[in-house]
């Protein structure tokens, strides 16, 4: 029996997991977190994660899946890589991590069902930056439906960011209220510095023009 008010949350322990994290917190009756390791170098994520998850009352499970990482070369699993500061025009960075989000939505489905849970949240958007094509809402919704044929179940797959940017990401967080949590807490630097990162990847630098734009509107309107 499938229960629809049990939600299990892809989390990553970063900036955008753990706001959907907070976000599956008010609307579902409980919540599961599930965490990857697949070879990122920023691996510490996960141990920021299990603490984020304990903070949030919230069971907490890892899987390794670390032969994701050796499928393809990208500068977050692989050492030898020098990471993408800027997107490439006619390619998308190398720390796109092929088959990403398809492996953990999939693998999350199957342990979704082995545990009588119907509902899977993640934190893609569209609207970011890199334009990771497993990011989109068309991906998404084509593999909800997939995993449905596949497990013959009623999956929905709920996406809380897909259409908002890392402005409006931050001002959820706060609207959850939980932006010091997110800030100080969470790891998004793809170099594994946690809270505000090394300040020039491109996951840092977009979490921190995001933070910026709300906190400044936030100025504005006292």
């Amino acid at each position: 029996m499938m229960d629809k008010d049990v939600a299990l949350v892809v989390f990553s322990g970063g900036q955008d997991s753990t706001t959907c994290l907070f976000w599956a917190k008010r609307r579902f009756r409980k919540v599961v977190a599930l965490s990857f390791v697949y070879g990122q170098k920023h691996v510490k994520e996960v141990e920021l994660a299990r603490a984020i998850a304990r903070k949030a009352d919230v069971e907490f499970h890892v899987m390794d899946v670390s032969f994701i990482g050796r499928l393809g070369k990208n500068s977050l699993t692989d050492t030898s890589l020098r990471m993408d500061e800027v997107k490439p025009e006619d390619s998308y960075p190398n720390t796109f991590v092929p088959g990403r989000n398809l492996f953990f939505l999939s693998i999350a489905a199957v342990f979704a069902r082995e545990h009588g849970i119907s509902q899977l949240v993640t934190g893609v958007s569209q609207t970011d930056f890199s334009g990771y094509p497993d990011c989109r809402d068309a991906f998404v919704k084509s593999l909800n439906v997939t995993l449905n044929l596949a497990m013959d179940e009623q999956f929905v797959i709920h996406t809380p960011l897909m259409w908002i940017d890392k402005e409006a990401t931050w001002a959820l967080a706060d609207e959850l209220g939980v932006l010091d949590l997110v800030r100080n807490e969470t790891l998004t630097c793809y170099n594994g510095i946690p809270g505000d990162g090394c300040g020039h990847c491109p996951a840092c630098r977009l979490r921190r023009e995001g933070l910026e734009k709300y906190l400044s509107g936030k100025l504005k309107q006292k």
